[in-house]
């Protein structure tokens, strides 16, 4: 089958906040306990988007210092990158600004690559970071954002749903002439919000 579009997306963030079982929801639709990612790891989905066939190669990174040296070339050449926290610790959330995008702006080499900060774990009533903290911070970050819940479904569909409309939105990610797709939202409701347009 041949694509229209081919897009590199990378999941990152701190170890344990559910980069990899965001992927497995996504991708094969089951909630497993994961362990930790050990250095890279990938799967490939592929979507139709109006007449347009699109593919997603999506990286899933480990979260754990001993592996950073390692990952970094991984941010080469990707279209999207979305940061991963864990509502129900901070400091997953802080370290979003203090290594994290830090990292995207080091490593990465398209200045247009989307991002999309995402607060995983909403199923956990004790939460330590509110959405509209999540919201504001990635407003203030210009990027993306979407609470979800790898456990329940709950956000994931629509994670990767607004961050491909996003890319396919951006000509200087796109290679075909269309720069424009629409992607119908999912039937599962769960609200996501742009906190602003990335800066290309």
């Amino acid at each position: 089958m041949e694509f229209d579009e081919t897009f590199k997306i990378l999941l990152v963030g701190d170890s344990g906040v559910g980069k990899s079982s965001i992927l497995l929801r996504f991708t094969d639709d089951v909630f497993e306990a994961m362990q930790p990612t050990i250095g890279v790891d990938f799967k490939v989905k592929a979507m139709k988007v109006d007449n347009r066939r699109v593919k997603m190669t999506i990286w899933d990174t480990a979260g754990q210092e001993r592996f950073r040296t390692l990952t970094s070339a991984y941010y080469r050449g990707a279209h999207g990158v979305i940061l991963v926290y864990d509502v129900s610790k901070r400091e997953t959330f802080e370290a979003l600004k203090d290594v994290w995008l830090k990292e995207v702006s080091m490593y990465s080499t398209r200045s247009a690559a989307v991002k999309m900060v995402v607060g995983n774990k909403v199923d956990i009533e004790d939460r330590q970071v509110s959405r509209e903290e999540g919201l504001a911070f990635a407003r203030q970050q210009s990027t993306l954002f979407v609470e979800s819940s790898a456990k329940t479904a709950s956000g994931v569909q629509q994670t990767f749903e607004e961050l491909l409309r996003k890319i396919l939105e951006t000509p200087q990610l796109c290679t075909s002439d269309s720069a424009a797709g629409n992607i119908q939202p999912s039937a599962s409701g769960q609200g996501s919000s742009y906190a602003e347009s990335c800066s290309c």
